[in-house]
């Protein structure tokens, strides 16, 4: 009994190290632009006040009906005017280019002084794009023309326009859209998605309570952990500069995410794992604003009719991490250090190197996965087949997601994609590693 109370103690001083840890590191990031945190929400209105008395909120209400509900009332009390006097719908999951469109018209009806985003990745990433078709649309309105990088700040110097100011604020420990310079758009009828890459794009205020995520669903939860794990694992494979900084930030994220989930298996309320899951996956938005994601990114992009973001990622980055180990082995023993402290691992991986390093730590990350009854293989989603090999290598050549093949740690180029992403891809059909060939 002594013995297990001790190492109950230690994990707890080890949780709250990492935690502190993981603030400073979120300071250092955002300032005073971003406030995070329990009861972080009373921070919303001080935030539109510097912009101007008329706002317009985009927010999934029926959703988030209290959080709503005590912004506007908090806004009241400013004297801020609420367009419309409403929360209109934010966007569905994915960010279906529809939903883009019918947040411009808002936009443009109104003309607001500052736009609040309330929601998950979803509605912000909507709110984002939105903000650049009304403000730059008149003379090219397709949002498929500012897929890429940095055509938003391009478009915005020619037509001498500025993006009106958006407060993001996010209801769900994800995607970091709260606090980067990514798009994610889909095009519902390919059932393909898309990205814009963008600085001007970065909402101009975050808040992120943390307590709003203890209602969060469980299948929600996972998602969000295995996307905010991706993030910072390829932002750290592929990393050139900051490796000291990258190591750090992926560290302390996948560390609280591994303790937190555990917790909030059990209890899905846990003020402390939420904590600990909303400092990670904000730990995730930090390294994407390092670097950028990469493989796995890259063909979630094409499996959204089968799985969610989260979760594609959570499959795939296990198999393209093998491919990789040749070229990222010394990111390959911070992430194993961090998985045997989690018990997913032995000490004994750490005298290994090459191929056989990259297997032990993909197969720690499928064992993670599968503790939360998550696929690990994309034989097991429902309504998988080959059509979707075909439709992700076709997206790997698209030229607006080239920059998703330039982040990785063994840039391929279209040329090489049958050769070596396909066998991947197959490998991550049956979760048979033997089918990946790796460039020695």
């Amino acid at each position: 009994m002594f013995q297990i109370e001790v190492r109950a103690k230690k994990e707890l001083l080890q949780n709250m190290e990492l935690k502190e840890k993981a603030k400073k590191l979120l300071e250092e990031f955002k300032g005073s632009d971003y406030r995070f945190g329990f009861n972080a929400l009373d921070n919303v209105t001080d935030f539109v006040t510097s912009f101007g008395p008329k706002t317009l909120i985009i927010g999934n209400d029926q959703y988030l009906h209290k959080t709503t509900e005590q912004i506007v009332a908090d806004l009241g009390k400013k004297n801020i005017h609420v367009c419309g006097d409403q929360v209109f719908a934010g966007a569905r999951p994915n960010t279906p280019k529809e939903d883009v469109y019918r947040i411009e018209s808002y936009i443009l009806h109104y003309k607001p002084d500052s736009i609040i985003a309330i929601g998950g990745g979803s509605t912000i990433d909507a709110v984002k794009a939105a903000n650049v078709l009304a403000c730059v649309g008149k003379q090219n309105p397709d949002i498929d023309s500012y897929f890429g990088v940095g055509l938003v700040s391009v478009a915005l110097i020619e037509e001498n326009q500025r993006l009106i100011p958006v407060i993001a604020v996010q209801t769900a420990s994800s995607s970091g859209a709260h606090l980067t310079k990514y798009a994610n758009i889909t095009d519902i009828y390919s059932k393909q998605k898309k990205l814009i890459v963008d600085e001007a794009i970065i909402p101009a205020k975050a808040v992120f309570d943390y307590g709003l995520t203890q209602t969060m669903p469980m299948e929600l939860t996972i998602d969000g952990a295995l996307d905010g794990m991706a993030h910072c694992l390829e932002v750290f494979f592929g990393a050139n500069d900051q490796f000291s900084r990258l190591a750090e930030i992926t560290t302390v994220a996948l560390g609280l995410t591994l303790d937190a989930i555990p917790v909030l298996l059990k209890d899905p309320s846990n003020h402390s794992a939420r904590e600990a899951l909303g400092l990670a996956t904000d730990l995730g938005g930090y390294a994407i604003m390092i670097g950028g994601t990469n493989g796995a990114h890259l063909t979630s992009f094409s499996l959204i009719d089968v799985t969610s973001h989260g979760k594609a990622c959570g499959i795939m980055n296990p198999y393209y991490m093998v491919f990789f180990s040749p070229a990222i082995q010394r990111q390959l023993k911070v992430v194993a250090e961090v998985f045997i402290k989690a018990g997913y691992l032995d000490h004994v991986v750490l005298k290994t190197s090459g191929r056989v390093l990259g297997e032990h730590v993909a197969k720690a990350m499928i064992d993670f996965a599968k503790s939360m009854n998550a696929a690990t293989t994309l034989g097991e989603l429902k309504g998988f087949s080959q059509k979707h090999i075909v439709q992700a290598l076709n997206a790997a050549k698209n030229p607006q997601l080239e920059m998703k093949l330039k982040n990785m740690p063994i840039p391929l180029d279209a040329s090489l994609i049958d050769t070596y992403m396909e066998p991947i891809l197959q490998a991550a059909v049956t979760g048979d590693f033997k089918h990946i060939r790796t460039m020695e």
